[in-house]
């Protein structure tokens, strides 16, 4: 069952974000939040559901009004008797530990993803989630920030989370424990950190279901979310992407050009950005996607922080790009949904922001791709395995 499929776009200032779209499919029901306020609305009232327990993973957390609003939120809850556990990323924590202070005086608790100097400094703990009950999880590419949560015309980011009920849920309690207990050792020193996490990345089972958990972590290859990406990609005739960072493996663009000669290829792409350098990487691999009859749009009513990738009837909704770190570092989730109707209703999601998008010709990259901008887009290519925050020299 399919509700509130998206409304038409509008182009320029006046683009809307779609509206919610929720199926019951696969054993599970599904809300997506395309718009960000009914992202934010979602999330607060999922926080004030909870009766028993709050467990939440994000990559930034900001100390604005939406940042406000869900820590006290997650007070709120504490105070009423939920067990709240909440873990930033600590280089995302851009309110501060002393902001939530008042969380764990009023019983939650609060940690930080935080690998120290050294190989594990680069890990950034990406994933963004928030499970009520054991019975609901909100996940998707938004952070808590007023960023993620605002309109278009606000300048808010285009982004993309759904809240799920149905097994998958126990996944994601299990996953949490396992990162807490990870956090929990970096924070009393233990040696050999990175090798334990890559371990619990590797060992990893989400299941064998229509809906799976799928995560990856710093060094992993087999079991990680684009090992099983890449299986679906190989016999793939249609492909359907939105990533907000695109710089992937050589071995996942050859698959992504031979589903464009052999079938049917779109991919929605940044016009804005936070960081000019996603823009940039992105564009040095126009020319060869061209050749390969791969459709390309750039997204330009706003910026685009949206991961979603729908290949057949199987979509791929969650934290990751279709970049290097998402491939090789950042701790990373997806959701894999193998279901005919979950992935049509996602690609009308996809057919509303190409409507309110650039298309990318033949001719448009010949008037783009000049010497100094090709050197400008490889600069920026081979800077992408950094951290964005660190290589965009002062841009948020």
């Amino acid at each position: 069952m399919v509700t509130a499929p998206p409304e038409s776009p509008q182009s320029g200032p006046d683009y809307r974000d779609p509206d919610p779209v929720s199926i019951t499919a696969a054993g599970h029901s599904f809300t997506f939040y395309p718009h960000g306020q009914d992202r934010l609305a979602a999330l607060i009232a999922l926080i004030e559901s909870a009766k028993a327990s709050l467990r939440v993973f994000y990559y930034l957390f900001d100390s604005d009004g939406s940042g406000t609003r869900v820590r006290d939120a997650l007070i709120a809850a504490a105070q009423r008797g939920v067990q709240v556990e909440l873990i930033v990323d600590a280089f995302g924590n851009d309110a501060g530990a002393p902001f939530f202070e008042p969380l764990i005086a009023a019983g939650g608790t609060f940690a930080l993803f935080g690998p120290r100097w050294g190989t594990r400094y680069l890990v950034r703990n990406h994933q963004k989630f928030a499970i009520a009950d054991e019975g609901a999880v909100m996940t998707g590419g938004a952070n808590v920030s007023d960023h993620y949560f605002a309109s278009p015309a606000d300048n808010g980011w285009c982004d993309l989370s759904v809240q799920i009920e149905g097994p998958v849920v126990e996944q994601f309690t299990r996953w949490f424990g396992l990162l807490r207990e990870w956090v929990a050792g970096e924070a009393e020193g233990r040696t050999r950190r990175l090798r334990a996490l890559r371990d619990i990345v590797r060992a990893w089972d989400g299941g064998d279901g229509p809906v799976r958990l799928l995560v990856g972590g710093p060094l992993v290859r087999r079991g990680h979310w684009a090992w099983v990406l890449r299986q679906d990609l190989v016999s793939a005739t249609r492909l359907d992407t939105v990533s907000a960072y695109f710089s992937p493996p050589r071995s996942f663009r050859r698959l992504f050009a031979r589903i464009g000669r052999r079938g049917s290829a779109r991919m929605i792409m940044p016009g804005k950005s936070d960081i000019a350098a996603a823009i940039d990487m992105a564009r040095l691999l126009y020319g060869k996607l061209l050749r390969a009859r791969i459709r390309l749009f750039e997204f330009g009513p706003c910026k685009l922080h949206m991961k979603l990738l729908v290949v057949d009837d199987v979509s791929y909704v969650g934290s990751a790009n279709l970049d290097k770190r998402s491939f090789r570092i950042n701790v990373e989730l997806m959701v894999r949904i193998a279901d005919p109707e979950v992935a049509a209703a996602l690609r009308k999601v996809i057919d509303h922001l190409e409507a309110a998008s650039e298309p990318i010709t033949p001719a448009w990259y010949a008037r783009h791709s000049t010497l100094l901008a090709r050197m400008r887009w490889r600069i920026a290519y081979w800077l992408n395995l950094a951290d964005y925050r660190i290589s965009a020299a002062g841009t948020r």
